[in-house]
C-alpha cells in the first residue's frame, strides 16, 4: 500500500488526555534524545476547555530556543501553547529532499501534546520563518484537515502534492528581503493560494529577511481571531 507520508500527510490523530499537564515555561517533550521538540506552557493556562496550539518551525540552522522568545509574551497574555519542533538536520527534510523524519517527529510531538491537553482544533496553527515558513506552507496545505491556520513569515516555496481541508493562510514578506526576493516567493505563494481558493491574508512590510515582532503580533491576532 502507498505510504501517504511520502506526500507529506501526517499520521497524527488526537488522543484522549492521559498524562498530567506540564509545568509553566519551556518543556522538552522527550521525543528525541537530541534535537528534541520544546513546548512552551503559559503560566495561567485554562485547561478547563480546549486550548489553542501554535506550532512554530524555525529557519535553516535554527532551533526552538531561537524562535520561542518571539511568541512567549503573546502566549502568556492570550493563553495558548507554543510547540517548537527541532529539525533532524540543519533544515527541514522537505527542503533537503522530501518528507521524512521531520514529519514523523512532528506527529509524535503533536501526539505527546494531545495526551496532556485538549487541543482546540479550530485554533491549531502551523507557522514558520524562512525555511520553516516553507515547511509550514507545505505541511499545512497538505494537512489542512489538521491545521486550521497556516502562517508563513518570509518563506520561499511550497511543496504540495495533495490538498486537504481549507486552512486560513497568512503570508508576510519583507520588501527588502535579501535572501528570498518577494516577487518570486511571498507574492508568488500568495497568488497561487488565492487562485486555488484559499482565504489568504497577505502582508508586505518594510524590512529584511528576519522575524519582525510587529508581524508576529499580527500573526497571533490572525491565529486567535
Amino acid at each position: 500500500m502507498f505510504d501517504p507520508s511520502l506526500l507529506g500527510r501526517l499520521s497524527f490523530v488526537p488522543v484522549d488526555v492521559s498524562k498530567a499537564p506540564l509545568p509553566p515555561g519551556r518543556n522538552r517533550l522527550g521525543i528525541a534524545g537530541e534535537r528534541d521538540a520544546v513546548l512552551y506552557v503559559p503560566t495561567h493556562l485554562d485547561t478547563s476547555k480546549p486550548v489553542p496550539l501554535l506550532v512554530m518551525f524555525h529557519g535553516a540552522g535554527g532551533f526552538p530556543e531561537k524562535v520561542l522568545p518571539f511568541f512567549e509574551e503573546h502566549a502568556e497574555r492570550d493563553g495558548f501553547l507554543v510547540l517548537a519542533p527541532h529539525s533532524l538536520y540543519p533544515t527541514w527534510d522537505i527542503v533537503i529532499g522530501g518528507s521524512g523524519p521531520d514529519l514523523e517527529r512532528l506527529a509524535r510531538a503533536l501526539g505527546e501534546v494531545s495526551a496532556r491537553y485538549r487541543i482546540d482544533s479550530a485554533h491549531l496553527a502551523f507557522a514558520g520563518f524562512s525555511d520553516g515558513a516553507s515547511y509550514a506552507l507545505s505541511i499545512g496545505i497538505t494537512n489542512g484537515d489538521i491545521a486550521s491556520h497556516v502562517i508563513a513569515m518570509s518563506g520561499g516555496f511550497m511543496s504540495v502534492f495533495m490538498q486537504e481541508g481549507a486552512p486560513r493562510v497568512m503570508i508576510a514578506h519583507g520588501l527588502a528581503d535579501e535572501q528570498l526576493p518577494i516577487e518570486t516567493s511571498g507574492r508568488a505563494n500568495a497568488a497561487k493560494l488565492k487562485a486555488a481558493g484559499y482565504d489568504v491574508q497577505y502582508v508586505e512590510f518594510n524590512g529584511p529577511h528576519a522575524i519582525q515582532p510587529a508581524i508576529v503580533g499580527m500573526a497571533v491576532q490572525f491565529f486567535l481571531a
